[in-house]
């Protein structure tokens, strides 16, 4: 424990403590950082021997949440945690997006980083403590990384710019941007914001980038107290030889083959090149080296085209949106649907609407517990030519998540729009920038479906070739390719509405990115916005006024907060019994708000007037339509509402003496009652007699002849006195 050291900070009026040589001792680097009450452990381990058969940097980083963390125990049958929750997977891309392109890319030994959440606060986001914590683990181990890095949260509340904004200050906030960066440049961005213009959002990323300066500096502190001497390694040269023999036979085929607008057709030509290549170098050379020259030699085009001649791959130009096209309702019975197609990136968009009964629960550390509008993504192997697994890995989350979070500021209230909403984007076709292609397609389908979504949302990527020898000579794309993202050095993608931001996510391949490419970018980005904005404005400009048949309807009603116990029923016994038989989805609200989902209109009324009844309060001279549910020999009991009955005597089921219940009603008949009296017990006395015509002469001297029945009182004539024979008698 001698060896167990601290370094501290305040950062925006709470105290970040590293803290080393505590936990994790046999780990190649290990730290704790805490903020606030929020604690992780972050750990890295590098593995002792290359990992066979691999061509690209082996980093694999996992974020562990601990459900003991927020005290809370895990959902399930297990009761332990599962695979990780989608905060956790996207926690786990927020670190390894700026770190990787720190280390070096030709290492072939597994790295690993785990970051383990073991306590969270509830206020203080570990997300940007696992960037933190990994860049310190990184900082004090052997491995080479060209650290330090440092990310925090800005926040926009009241016109100033907060850092690290609390969970319950984010509610007020304008945006919420994660900025990570180097002592020299920004390296990611993550950002959510409300319709946030240009100008505010760069100055935010600013002031995030001068704020992770005095945590690099508490790094730089820690590593030169702890670190350890790092490995050296030398980045693998390509045989000069083996170069020259692949140039002689590219140069001038490739350039030709290259830049074709149709991607098949590319691909095509350049299998041809390889194959020539292979046959003729392919037993001389190591194959990977052969393929590897010859990677370089395209890397080379790609980027020289670009900045000497301002030529693209396809032939566009440099801002210069491939072809667009706009649809709606394009599948039957579904709640809302939208085909949008960018070049050879297509998205299919589904939107289903759901009772409130069908918000996603949460089972994380996370404050929310439950969200009701959830965008899932899907990449099929089709998409791009291809026949391999299907599966939702961290990708697929990360497009979905980054698609939910553009379209979120638009998504209309649960007040304004009582609904749970699914979005689905399908992947049909992809050339780049399909997460971009979900936003535009998630607002048309948003608003063929009939939801009253604030304003449409689009959304596109920016790319960035920049001079090897002159990082300050660069070139910004409109609408990369996919092959331009592989052979550039960012995606930079920005959604929004008309009227300003509502979503970033920036990755690089480069240790950094100037300011000035932000600036060119978010004015790009917004010059090409306005552009899909119009083509989506012609396919449909605004929510339909009515939504799908096939979807549900909510019906909203109110009911005295004291009485949703008896809605409720014992151990939800009523409310069950109500959804059963009206065929409905129920949700009540603390305040006494029901929600009635129904597909069938009749259905819902049905399940409305059970719900009034069981709550409305019965007051006398209130006339009800009741049915008969049992005969005794002095009257009928008669249920007015659900759960409420009330009994008719004898005397006042008719204007005329009747000798036997039975010869007026039988049970099941439904007639109309008057409440005439709630008595101190309150039971509930009803007449039907009220509600009749009063006798005719006859009729009154027909019943004075009638002789009174055997052993009791009568009523001689309606509005006589009481005499014996009305009421039973009973003894003790």
């Amino acid at each position: 424990m001698s060896d167990i050291k601290t370094f501290e900070r305040t950062i925006s009026g709470r105290k970040l403590v590293i803290e080393s040589g505590k936990l994790a001792g046999q780990a190649n680097g290990a730290v704790t950082v805490r903020y606030g009450d929020t604690v992780i452990l972050a750990t890295v381990v590098v593995a002792k021997e290359p990992r066979p058969g691999v061509d690209f940097l082996p980093l694999t980083i996992d974020v562990e949440e601990r459900m003991y963390a927020a005290g809370r125990i895990p959902g399930g049958f297990i009761r332990r945690e599962g695979r990780p929750s989608e905060n956790a997977t996207l926690a786990a891309r927020l670190a390894d997006r700026p770190l990787r392109p720190l280390l070096p890319k030709y290492w072939r030994r597994e790295i690993q980083i785990i970051v383990t959440v073991l306590t969270a606060d509830q206020e203080n986001d570990p997300d940007i403590l696992g960037v933190i914590g990994a860049s310190c683990a990184l900082g004090i181990s052997e491995m080479p990384f060209e650290g330090p890095l440092s990310a925090v949260h800005v926040g926009y509340i009241d016109g100033e710019f907060v850092i690290n904004p609390t969970h319950s200050q984010l509610a007020d906030s304008k945006l919420d941007v994660v900025v990570a960066s180097t002592k020299k440049a920004v390296t990611m961005l993550e950002a959510g914001a409300n319709e946030a213009p240009e100008d505010l959002m760069y100055e935010a990323i600013r002031i995030g980038h001068e704020a992770n300066q005095e945590i690099i500096a508490l790094q730089e502190e820690m590593v030169a107290a702890v670190g350890k001497a790092k490995w050296e390694v030398s980045p693998p040269v390509i045989d000069a030889g083996l170069l020259d023999k692949v140039s002689a036979i590219v140069d001038g085929k490739l350039a030709e083959a290259f830049y074709q607008a149709d991607k098949s057709q590319r691909q095509e030509n350049l299998g041809k090149i390889k194959g020539e290549l292979m046959e003729s170098l392919g037993e001389e050379f190591d194959r990977g080296a052969v393929m590897e020259a010859y990677d370089k030699k395209i890397r080379q085009l790609v980027r020289s085209t670009i900045l000497d001649k301002k030529e693209r791959v396809s032939g566009r130009g440099i801002e210069e949106i491939r072809e667009l096209s706009a649809e709606v309702g394009v599948l039957p019975r579904v709640h809302g649907s939208s085909l949008f197609s960018r070049g050879q990136t297509q998205i299919l968009n589904i939107v289903t609407l759901g009772s409130l009964q069908m918000e996603q629960k949460l089972d994380n550390i996370a404050p929310e517990t439950s969200k009701r509008y959830i965008h899932h993504y899907n990449f099929p192997p089709y998409s791009v030519g291809e026949a391999k697994r299907i599966g939702t890995g961290r990708r697929e989350i990360g497009h979905g998540a980054l698609a939910e979070r553009a379209l979120l500021p638009v998504i209309p209230s649960e007040a304004e729009f009582p609904y749970a909403l699914r979005l689905v984007s399908e992947a049909v076709s992809s050339n780049g920038s399909t997460s971009m292609a979900s936003t535009c397609a998630s607002s048309l389908s948003l608003m063929d479906a009939g939801v009253p979504i604030k304003k449409a949302v689009a959304g596109i990527s920016v790319g960035l070739i920049t001079d090897d020898a002159n990082p300050d000579r660069f070139v910004t794309l409109t609408d990369i390719e996919g092959l331009e993202d592989n052979y550039g050095d960012m995606d930079f993608k920005v959604a929004g509405t008309r009227d300003g931001i509502t979503a970033i996510q920036l990755d690089i391949k480069l240790k950094g990115i100037s300011f000035a490419v932000i600036e060119a970018t978010l004015a790009q980005a917004r010059r090409a916005r306005e552009v899909i904005l119009d083509v989506m404005d012609k396919a449909i400009s605004h929510s339909r006024a009515e939504m799908s048949p096939y979807a549900p309807r909510m019906y909203k009603l109110k009911i005295d907060p004291s009485k949703i116990g008896a809605v409720i029923g014992p151990g939800g016994r009523v409310i069950r019994a109500i959804i059963e038989e009206t065929k409905t989805s129920i949700d009540i609200e603390d305040d006494g708000t029901v929600i009635i989902g129904a597909s069938d209109g009749e259905a819902a009324k049905k399940a409305i007037a059970i719900i009034e009844g069981m709550t409305k309060d019965i007051e006398p001279g209130t006339t009800y339509s009741g049915k008969v549910t049992r005969i005794m020999s002095f009257g009928a009991f008669m249920e007015i509402l659900p759960g409420k009955e009330g009994m008719v005597h004898i005397s006042e089921l008719a204007n005329r003496r009747v000798d036997k219940v039975e010869d007026v009603l039988k049970i099941g008949d439904i007639v109309n009652v008057k409440v005439i009296e709630i008595d101190s017990q309150g039971r509930i006395n009803l007449s039907i007699r009220a509600l009749l015509p009063p006798p005719t002469e006859e009729e009154k001297e027909a019943m004075r002849n009638q002789a009174p029945p055997q052993g009791g009182f009568r009523r001689s004539a309606p509005g006589a006195p009481m005499e014996r024979g009305d009421r039973p008698q009973f003894r003790r």
